[in-house]
């Protein structure tokens, strides 16, 4: 097994994991970083669709108890109920948009290029974003108005709430865009705590992306057969894992980030990220197009 395709798997793998859950984009950074190591070819396309079940593993692992409650509670809390149709509505909007434009924007937008401008836009956004939550803390502390948030947890959101969080989301098809972001920030705009944002959108990503990433492994079956697991099993095996292990420390820590912090650094981040792509695109430092 060649040393540098397997350090090349453990990269991805931590970028994956590390990016699926931030408003930062793990498609976008998936695109940039496969382009730079080569490895965005067919087998790196697999490659990048199989890793992201072992960054879903993590945050099933992480919320296991919530899971197991709301499952086992399916035919008798009306409670577990809700939540469980808040996630599968949720869930809906993007699911169809996919099929329908899914293959249209691979061809169009999975480029270096229009993910860079997709960061800088989803930037400013998250900037606006949080300028209207300070505004909104401000005029409450000048109103002197102590009155908790009506939404204290997923447990407190509707059905309404959950389909808005869902078109929300849709946004999410761009690459760069972030699903992690798109559900989080769309949901702060419609009044949702950015505490209880963050949980649903880390339960919304459970079906959403199980769901594309078996599509895509549907699609791409007939290239899987001819693939050889004796040297492609343990790139996948160590992608997975770092995948796993990444994402999971990364949900704990974004939990107590968002109970003391906003989003602004990942704003900045977004913005100085994209710049750089497209600066070193124009003045042809990195041939982004090959």
């Amino acid at each position: 097994m060649e040393f540098v395709l397997l350090a090349k798997a453990l990269v991805l793998g931590i970028v994956e994991g590390l990016t699926e859950f931030l408003p930062i984009s793990s498609t976008g950074h998936l695109i940039l970083v496969g382009h730079l190591l080569g490895f965005n070819n067919e087998l790196g396309k697999a490659f990048e669709v199989i890793i992201q079940l072992g960054a879903i593993l993590a945050v099933c692992w992480e919320f296991r108890t919530k899971i197991i409650l709301v499952v086992s509670g399916l035919f008798r809390q009306k409670q577990s109920q809700r939540f469980a149709l808040n996630v599968i509505v949720a869930s809906i909007p993007a699911i169809i948009l996919a099929l329908i434009f899914g293959k249209m924007i691979k061809a169009h937008l999975f480029a270096p290029v229009p993910v860079a401008l997709a960061f800088i836009v989803g930037g400013f956004i998250i900037l606006f974003a949080e300028k209207l939550e300070q505004n909104k803390e401000e005029k409450k502390k000048l109103i002197n108005d102590q009155s908790s948030p009506k939404i204290q947890s997923m447990d407190d959101l509707s059905i309404a709430d959950a389909i808005k969080v869902g078109l929300a989301q849709c946004a999410a098809l761009i690459p760069g865009t972030s699903r992690s972001g798109a559900t989080i920030i769309g949901g702060m705009l419609l009044g949702i705590p950015r505490k209880v944002a963050t949980e649903f959108s880390f339960f919304l990503a459970i079906p959403v992306i199980t769901g594309a990433t078996v599509y895509e492994l549907f699609k791409l079956r007939h290239d899987a057969a001819t693939l050889d697991l004796s040297s492609f099993g343990p790139v996948l095996a160590i992608g997975f894992i770092a995948a796993f292990i990444s994402a999971f420390l990364c949900v704990k820590w974004l939990l107590h980030y968002v109970a003391h912090h906003n989003f602004k650094p990942f704003a900045w981040y977004r913005i100085f990220f994209g710049g750089i792509v497209l600066l070193t695109a124009y003045t042809g430092v990195v041939d982004w197009a090959h």
